[in-house]
């Protein structure tokens, strides 16, 4: 009897986990997307548009921000951060609502207005947080200005204070929450000291914090299922760091990352992906399941040292991974089932700056670049460009994509492409 209960058990939870993960694959609940990786399992948006062509629709947007669309269902939310006055004045930082459907907004919420202690980097604003979902709660961090949990129909659920971060060369912030379990976890990696904080996602209560031997990093955690548990990954510049979702505890470390650390970790097929680009390169493919310092280790099982990314995160899909060197639009793709080189230094020339992080979908690549330009690349082995599309916008916010539609986040519109 008690051998039958264990296996219903077991096989509802299987259930429930299958639900879970095809409603996630079917939306975009993070900025990489439903599995981190930036690929878009079941999407297939076109491949060219134009201000006239394939645009389902498009919506002015308030003030500034480089949030990734985050989607559930009918609903997309991005964070924006609205000035009162000049540059440096009292700013609303506000978390809207628009319907995927039409573009209209929905609801509009402010959690917080105040006067931003410190500026930031010329070609950014104070609003580059991506939100997380579950479908039923969004939880919201503007970084020194708190952390808010909402409904999908925006009413608050709870706040948590998150620490006064002092940047680095005054370049403001920039880590994304993540969503483990049943934590939010929160980085603040800055010129105090940094820490990284999980709360409880129901109710805000604070679960663990720990301090880092870091100074400023915009890398967000990764999360990764391993041996049935969670770790939270955390890419810098002293070490990537491995915590235990449940206690903080480290679990491994490895160092070897260039300063100035901007990419988040790509997890997938029992490895994590680290990377780096500023006045140097380096890209670890670790393998998880390791313990303690993992550092010059055959943990390490390839690695890379040119053509890597500052900015922009890589995109892992269909067994491949592309990376922008530094911030242009040359791109190296590389197998990841053993590191092959399948093409470097591929130019799109027609893209000058890359901030956005690439997404794959439909067997294709999107690039988005900062003057309103996205190339479309083919997906497999050989480099082939597939189209060039311009918008008369300007492209920070890496894409998101759900179904046929591919939706931009640009400097002064949502876009959805579809045809």
């Amino acid at each position: 009897m008690r051998s039958s209960l264990l296996m219903c058990r077991t096989l509802i939870m299987g259930i429930v986990l299958v639900l879970v993960s095809a409603a996630y694959a079917e939306n975009w609940p993070q900025w990489r997307g439903p599995d981190g990786t930036g690929a878009a399992p079941s999407g297939n948006p076109p491949t060219t548009w134009s201000e006239t062509e394939n645009v389902r629709w498009k919506t002015p947007l308030p003030g500034h921000g480089a949030s990734t669309p985050i989607i559930w269902g009918d609903k997309i939310f991005i964070q924006t951060a609205v000035p009162e006055g000049d540059a440096m004045s009292v700013h609303a930082f506000k978390v809207l609502c628009f319907d995927r459907n039409t573009g209209k907004q929905v609801w509009e919420q402010t959690p917080v207005s105040a006067q931003p202690h410190e500026g930031h980097h010329p070609t950014a604003g104070f609003s580059p947080y991506s939100p997380v979902t579950d479908g039923t709660h969004l939880w919201v961090s503007f970084g020194t200005h708190g952390l808010y949990c909402y409904d999908l129909d925006g009413a608050l659920q709870w706040k948590a204070s998150l620490p006064r971060m002092t940047i680095k060369n005054n370049f403001g912030e920039g880590s994304s929450p993540a969503l483990a379990g049943d934590a939010i976890i929160v980085l603040a990696d800055h010129m105090g000291q940094s820490e990284i904080m999980a709360f409880n996602k129901n109710t805000g209560k604070e679960i663990w914090r720990k301090d880092r031997d870091e100074d400023t990093t915009w890398s967000s955690p990764a999360v990764a299922e391993v041996n049935g548990e969670l770790q939270v990954i955390i890419n810098a510049t002293n070490a990537v760091r491995s915590y235990d979702a449940k206690t903080g505890e480290v679990i491994w470390t490895c160092s070897g990352q260039t300063p100035n650390v901007i990419p988040t970790p790509v997890v997938g097929d029992g490895e994590v992906y680290c990377t780096s680009g500023f006045r140097a390169s380096t890209m670890h493919a670790i393998t998880l399941g390791r313990t303690g310092d993992l550092t010059d280790s055959d943990a390490i099982r390839w690695q890379v040292d040119s053509g890597t990314p500052y900015v922009p995160t890589p995109l892992l899909y269909q067994g491949r991974l592309y990376l922008n060197a530094v911030n242009r639009a040359v791109v190296s793709c590389y197998a990841v089932k053993d590191g092959a080189k399948l093409y470097a230094a591929k130019p799109i020339k027609e893209i000058k700056t890359v901030y956005a992080s690439a997404v794959g979908a439909g067997g294709r690549v999107y690039i988005p670049g900062r003057e309103g330009t996205v190339a479309v690349i083919d997906g497999g082995d050989e480099f082939k460009i597939l189209a060039v599309n311009q918008l008369d916008d300007a492209f920070d916010a890496s894409p998101a994509v759900v179904g046929d539609a591919l939706f931009l986040r640009g400097a002064s519109n949502l876009y959805c492409i579809a045809k």
